[in-house]
């Protein structure tokens, strides 16, 4: 069934029971890939009788479908013409594991980020009244996703425009009903009957003329129905700002989801479907463990272990170190954007429930509540992935960077991450952060300086940003390791022909490359710089004052990052007659790929910095 659907139109000729083998297999499928690549696996094995039923019912890319973060788009991949390409998801030149309007006209809009699509979609519905044109567009959002403020703001806005949207609430935390399924479907059926609502408004209008009673009785009534609807209709949060309710429904039975959207294109207002399905449906392991099978490496099928060791990484020390920290002292608590296990709290959740707090996918609550808790006297631990703290980047400046607050930023997956490329990759915090003043930033070179910085940071008593990388630390091994003291940089290496300044992850690169630069008889300064702010002006002037060469390696983008603070310090300090060689990732938004290729491709790796030595 599946070699045979190379478009939508494809699925449209399916009866329902050739739908269900489709399902069936492209489950299959996903589960071979996935285990094959690694990639988001849950999410996905949950939406395949949404997406089928979906592409059956609108037509693509007339009608528009904007994916929520967009992690489980694989099915309405292999159903929109790259069954085949799916082999090669989230490889370097393959496709990736979002939606990407260069890849296919039917990704009417990127996104990798939660909490977005209703806003997008919202924009294309009124864009489309605007031009006069007439088709459908919906937004699939996640239960989760619905936690963050965007998603809120978006849906009051959308209730209160009354414009033609249907947004899908896919909720996979609940189990359906067959007793309240079945009789929420018979009510959303009924009450978008034209016969219905014609027949309403005319007793409306009839009790209304009725001296005395009339328009009290109206309002009786509807206090009855209002009362009623609460106890049967789950979600009447969305009705109250403008939406027609519809659901609850199975999202795992087609033939049912295409009767409902069906009904949501008849509808000239914005319309809610609440779809309930379960994460990992069709595979027992996934099913079970959903968290794990979120995003997962490439596994086994049989046992669903995964095919690599998991090793000790920068999250798994951060969170061990916290809680270490926490041991000795009870101010400090830690707050997590639904990332407990990506950050390394787990453990911490464990050790201290009441002094963990998992707030949602909602960053800037997450900063903003952090804020509050300083203000108070507590010592707030706040880990996010670097692409995620842009979300937050108002809250870092208004309320923690303006008041000075002691609260900890922790920027995990800081640097290029790989295979989840654009959205994800942490290229940007040390640019975008070095703009705020009062902000402390600093980056380790492995575990051990990781941990210092932690307790560094706690009783620094002032806002401080830690950035540091997905996974381990690199296998070089530091011979020195100093106590760190504020905006001091770390000389690891000396010598007299050019200075390598490099900081975070890429200081074990500096070292092998200056160890390279040794075998041609020439000799480096290695500085670990440690500090991005305050930055260390006279340690590094010195050094190229005697060098006059210097080389900066950093996992960051090029502008606004150690290679802009050497720049401005050698501008600055009068330095003259200096050779500057800058490595940081380009102007751009990076690519999915594995780090060691991404590396290569943009000319950060080892032996092309060696290479370019002159």
């Amino acid at each position: 069934m599946l070699e045979k659907i190379n478009s939508p139109e494809d699925v449209k000729k399916l009866n329902i029971e050739e739908k269900k083998k489709l399902a069936e297999e492209i489950r299959k499928y996903i589960l071979e890939v996935v285990s094959k690549n690694g990639g988001h696996l849950a999410s996905n094995l949950g939406v395949v009788e949404l997406t089928i039923a979906l592409h059956s019912v609108f037509d693509l890319p007339k009608d528009k479908i904007v994916w929520d973060v967009g992690h489980q788009t694989y099915v309405h991949k292999i159903i929109t013409g790259r069954r085949e390409e799916l082999k090669n998801i989230r490889k370097l030149n393959g496709i990736a594991g979002f939606p990407k309007t260069k890849e296919s006209e039917t990704d009417c809009f990127n996104t990798g980020h939660s909490s977005t699509s209703i806003s997008a979609a919202l924009g294309m519905a009124r864009a489309r009244d605007l031009k006069g044109e007439k088709n459908d567009v919906l937004a699939v959002i996640g239960d989760g996703a619905l936690t963050g403020g965007m998603a809120l703001e978006a849906l009051n806005d959308a209730g209160y425009s009354n414009t033609k949207l249907t947004v899908i609430l896919n909720d996979n935390e609940m189990s359906i009903s067959k007793n309240i399924g079945g009789l929420n479907m018979f009510l959303s059926k009924l009450r978008t009957k034209k016969t219905y609502k014609n027949s309403n408004v005319s007793i409306k209008k009839i009790l209304n003329k009725i001296p005395l009673i009339g328009k009290p009785s109206v309002r009786a009534i509807q206090r009855i129905k209002r009362s009623i609807k609460q106890l049967i209709i789950p979600k009447m949060f969305f009705e109250d700002i403008g939406f027609k309710y519809l659901g609850p429904v199975d999202g795992h039975n087609i033939e049912t989801l295409e009767a409902l959207l069906k009904i949501s294109k008849q509808l000239d207002e914005p319309v809610l479907i609440h779809v309930l399905t379960k994460k990992g449906k069709g595979y027992k392991i996934a099913e079970d463990n959903p968290d794990k099978f979120h995003a997962t490496g490439p596994f086994d099928i049989e046992t669903g272990k995964s095919k690599k060791p998991k090793s000790k990484d920068y999250s798994k020390v951060f969170g061990d170190k916290l809680i270490e920290l926490a041991k000795k002292n009870e101010k400090i608590v830690a707050i997590t954007a639904s990332m407990k296990d990506g950050t390394g709290l787990t453990d911490f959740a464990k050790e201290f429930p009441q002094r963990f707090f998992d707030i949602g996918i909602a960053e800037q609550h997450a900063v903003g509540l952090a804020a509050g808790m300083a203000k108070e006297g507590i010592i707030p631990v706040v880990p996010i992935y670097s692409s995620f703290y842009q979300r937050a980047y108002d809250q870092v400046i208004h309320d923690i960077a303006i008041q000075n607050l002691p609260v900890v930023l922790c920027v995990d997956r800081a640097g290029v991450v790989g295979a989840d490329g654009e959205t994800h990759q942490g290229t940007l915090d040390m640019a975008f952060f070095r703009l705020v003043p009062n902000l402390t930033i600093m980056a380790p070179k492995n575990f051990k300086e990781l941990e210092d910085m932690i307790e560094f940071a706690i009783n620094l008593n002032k806002p401080v940003v830690i950035r540091y990388p997905r996974g381990g630390e690199d296998n070089y091994k530091m011979e020195k390791e100093e106590k760190i003291n504020l905006g001091k940089a770390e000389i690891l290496k000396e010598g007299k022909d050019v200075t390598i300044v490099a900081i975070g992850k890429t200081v074990a690169r500096a070292m092998k490359v200056a160890e390279k630069i040794e075998k041609i008889e020439k000799s480096a300064d290695v500085i670990n710089a440690r500090f991005l702010k305050p930055f260390d002006k006279d340690t590094i002037r010195k050094s190229i004052e005697k060098t006059k060469y210097v080389i900066t390696i950093e996992d960051g983008t090029i502008i606004n990052g150690l290679a802009t603070s050497i720049k401005e310090l050698i501008i600055e300090e009068k330095i003259e007659n200096v050779k500057v060689q800058n490595y940081a990732y380009p102007d751009k938004f990076i690519k999915h790929g594995s780090v060691e290729e991404l590396e290569i491709v943009y000319g950060v790796d080892e032996e092309r910095i060696y290479n370019n030595y002159e």
